[in-house]
């Protein structure tokens, strides 16, 4: 069976009918968060920040090449180590020679390591990968092996180490595998969910075609829904897993088959995950996690639906157990990942792609409101669109034990300029890339208007 809902690396839900997309639209909740209107607060911490010197440095982790780098996550160890991971190969769930990647920043260096190979299973591609600290201060690595070359067929993976700051990569001692196992409760959700879409069918006048085509695309939902393989398997990670509390584990997990988001939860330092009711949409994917003064948990969410091209969002207030209905917020997202991070002094940075379609300018935005508004933007990567814009996507976001800011984000220029081979002779155009900033430059940039 071909993906209900494909990954958008590529243009969105090709099989997708345009029926489909304007019955999932007209049957999401359409309540938004508001991109301008600043609170006139926090001056006084304006003014701190600003007294430092805005500064930004960035560099690859490693020269750009032809082969596909790509997904990367960025930790810090307690010592003051950066350490990315990322997923490299001759393309992504359809190469089987696809494998997850690192590389280590000392402190105190300017310098990469050689990068390394971090988990590889033979004849299958290893994926999206995120990495974490869990409660207990070990560090993990939680990635899909994809079984079949389809994104549903992935199945989860975790290694997971406390041996992590000598030099070189971590020595994992323990791996597994993270099995998902939505129960009754999932298929309920999602037999709920689809008499919404099938009353806007009703009163909807399409052409016949259409029609036809949107009911088969519910049945097939309907189908699948009740499928426990096809449930269990296909969920994949992308931002960082969250800790409440020192205690509790947040994987947030995605599933292209069903374009729902879902949150596996551990209470008991990653030995067993018990699996949220699915987020449901208009096609929310990559949700990435943080939390207001409150207790309020805040999940935005990658597009891949239908229009509007809108991040997408979720709250929860009982620590992750259960999820609001998924809503249009109002920052553009072109069907690309997203990082949402709350920083120690309660202002809120998102970094993504604002745009409605294509990868060609990567921003950061600023929230002193805890992500209500967005009231300040600066581009880590800005460039005019057309056949010679570069892809700058997939970013990663931590705050340092300094305070500054550390990013990550696969940096692939187009192949349409004229590029440098490397050492196969072919054009080198993908890495990935580290950007070290401040906030200090985040407020030295532009207003959002």
């Amino acid at each position: 069976m071909q993906a209900l809902a494909p990954h958008r690396s590529h243009p969105p839900h090709p099989q997708r009918p345009l029926a489909v997309r304007l019955l999932l639209a007209a049957a999401a909740v359409g309540a938004g968060i508001a991109l301008t209107t600043a609170p006139a607060r926090a001056a006084d911490r304006n003014e701190r920040s600003a007294a430092d010197a805005p500064f930004l440095r960035s560099e690859l982790i490693f020269p750009a090449e032809h082969w596909h780098n790509h997904g990367s996550c960025i930790v810090e160890t307690p010592r003051g180590d950066l350490i990315v991971c990322w997923f490299h190969g001759s393309g992504e769930r359809q190469a089987d020679d696809v494998r997850v990647e690192g590389a280590r920043l000392r402190r105190g260096t300017r310098e990469w390591s050689p990068r390394s190979t971090f988990a590889d299973t033979p004849g299958h591609p290893d994926t999206n990968c995120s990495m974490f600290f869990g409660p207990d201060g070990r560090l993990w690595l939680v990635w899909p092996t994809i079984l079949a070359n389809l994104w549903e067929s992935s199945l989860l993976k975790y290694r997971v180490t406390d041996d992590f700051e000598r030099p070189g990569p971590p020595r994992w001692q323990h791996d597994g595998v993270i099995h998902i196992k939505p129960g009754p409760e999932f298929d309920a959700a999602v037999q709920q969910w689809i008499p919404e879409v099938e009353r806007v069918l009703a009163r909807t006048n399409l052409p016949a075609g259409d029609r036809r085509e949107a009911e088969r695309y519910l049945g097939i939902m309907r189908e699948k829904a009740a499928d426990k393989l096809y449930r269990r398997l296909g969920w994949m990670t992308r931002a960082h897993p969250y800790v409440v509390d020192g205690r509790r584990i947040i994987l947030p997990l995605y599933h292209d088959g069903f374009s729902f988001s879902m949150m596996a939860i551990s209470d008991d330092n990653g030995a067993t995950w018990t699996p949220t009711a699915p987020l449901i949409g208009g096609g929310n994917i990559q949700p990435s996690i943080a939390r207001r003064a409150d207790g309020t948990l805040v999940a935005l969410m990658r597009d891949n639906g239908p229009p509007p091209a809108r991040v997408h969002q979720s709250e929860s207030r009982d620590g992750g157990l259960t999820w609001s209905p998924v809503i249009d917020a109002s920052i553009p997202n072109p069907g690309a990942g997203t990082d949402l991070l709350a920083l120690r002094d309660g202002r809120w940075l998102f970094i993504g792609n604002d745009t409605e379609e294509g990868r060609h300018r990567l921003v950061v935005l600023l929230s002193e409101d805890e992500g209500r508004t967005w009231t300040r933007r600066r581009y880590l990567e800005n460039d005019e669109p057309g056949r010679l814009a570069g892809r700058y996507h997939y970013p990663s976001l931590i705050q340092a034990r300094d305070g500054t800011l550390h990013a990550t984000y696969s940096h692939h220029l187009s192949t349409e300029r004229d590029l440098p081979k490397d050492t196969d002779g072919k054009p080198a155009h993908s890495s990935i890339k580290h950007a070290h900033f401040n906030l200090a430059w985040v407020l030295a940039g532009e207003p959002v208007p």
